[in-house]
């Protein structure tokens, strides 16, 4: 089961215990499934209950003690804990994680688009003769349209030549807008950004919040981890580079259970563990501590909160909330790198094809989240 499955099925609990009597609410048109935040545990975390409590007139723990079992009778759901002061904490059966991977590589950069037009009204974005309020209404267009919106872009002045040939920009229209429309006005920059490059300059202008100050200085081409901009490219080009070299080594991505043999010693020791005799003939290693399963859980959890950022980003008009979840979901992957590809004489194993899958997964989202940003994704790094 997808995000994009289980938020459907709460609804459908929902829909269920209104119909039963148990709950006198309007159905919401969409419930927001997110990765437990803390004291939760699980899969995957809700807040309908929070949500729904007001129009039902009960307080959210009751609301949440109503939907409980409706969540329970679903075959992919093995457990729900409520915790206060209301979210349903859902834990789904083992397949979970495969169903995203295999939906993430099935869309590839378009994990998390809408699959056409939501059929609402044409949406004018205008922006004044500034650097940085065209490239976010660029970027906020882009985003706008992978969720199925229809937008027009339009600008006081026309862009500067620079601006369209060296950073991508594009608008629509130059002049008044001529109808109500949404105006992109974020802090301006301090400095012309051209001389950093295309890549570099729009992720300057984009990073920061709107209402933040944008740094436009060298530090966005520095090639170190320190640079959110470097991470988010290269963790991209180290899941292409091991796509190639597990091509190389003959095996290729399968979704599947990501633990299990097939944890090489170098492996473990990149992760901070060592290598013990274990009860099992032929496990040469003792159990993954905790640290490694919260890795691969941490990136699953990434992943699968992808369309939603990118929603919330649509809705608040805010590009920079796109551009952390990518800094989030770089720096989750470049954990689990050390794992993917066996090492010397070992045989690769179904572990490592579903972590390759996994990984492959991970540079898919970056890749069209960079996209969305009209930032390149190169292969190579």
């Amino acid at each position: 089961m997808t995000p994009v499955e289980l938020s459907r099925t709460v609804l459908r609990a929902v829909r269920r215990a209104v119909d039963d009597g148990e709950l006198s609410v309007t159905v919401p048109e969409r419930a927001v499934v997110t990765a437990p935040g803390a004291g939760g545990c699980g899969d995957y975390a809700t807040n309908i209950a929070l949500q729904l409590a007001r129009p039902a007139g009960q307080p959210p723990l009751r609301v949440a003690e109503i939907l409980r079992p409706y969540l329970l009778d679903t075959a992919a759901v093995s457990d729900v804990v409520v915790t206060r002061p209301g979210f349903l904490n859902i834990s789904l059966r083992g397949a979970a994680p495969v169903a995203l991977v295999e939906e993430i590589l099935r869309r590839g950069r378009r994990y998390g688009h809408a699959e056409g037009p939501d059929h609402q009204p044409l949406l004018p974005l205008h922006a004044p003769h500034e650097v940085r309020a065209v490239v976010v209404m660029d970027a906020t267009a882009r985003i706008l349209r992978s969720q199925g919106a229809v937008v027009r872009t339009s600008c006081e002045a026309r862009p500067e030549p620079e601006w369209t040939d060296i950073l991508g920009v594009r608008v629509d229209g130059v002049g008044s807008p001529g109808s109500p429309a949404y105006w992109v006005r974020p802090v301006p920059a301090p400095a012309d950004p051209l001389p950093l490059g295309p890549d570099a300059a729009r992720w300057a202008l984009l990073y920061p919040a709107a209402h933040d100050r944008p740094r436009i200085t060298d530090e966005h081409l520095v090639q170190r981890e320190g640079n959110p901009l470097f991470r988010v490219r290269y963790a991209h080009a180290r899941t292409r580079a091991l796509s190639r070299k597990a091509a190389d080594l003959g095996f290729s991505a399968e979704a599947g259970p990501t633990s299990g043999a097939g944890l090489s010693q170098r492996n473990a020791a990149d992760l901070g563990f060592s290598a013990e005799p274990g009860p099992t003939p032929g496990a040469g290693l003792s159990q993954v501590p905790s640290q490694a399963p919260s890795d691969t859980t941490r990136l699953l959890h990434a992943l699968a909160d992808h369309p939603r950022i990118l929603a919330a980003a649509a809705e608040d008009r805010a590009p920079d909330r796109l551009a952390r979840h990518l800094v989030t979901v770089a720096d989750a992957v470049l954990a689990l790198v050390p794992t993917v590809l066996p090492i010397g004489e070992e045989k690769p194993s179904a572990a490592h094809r579903a972590r390759l899958a996994l990984a492959e997964a991970a540079g898919a989202v970056l890749a069209g989240g960079l996209s969305l940003l009209g930032i390149d994704a190169p292969d190579h790094l």
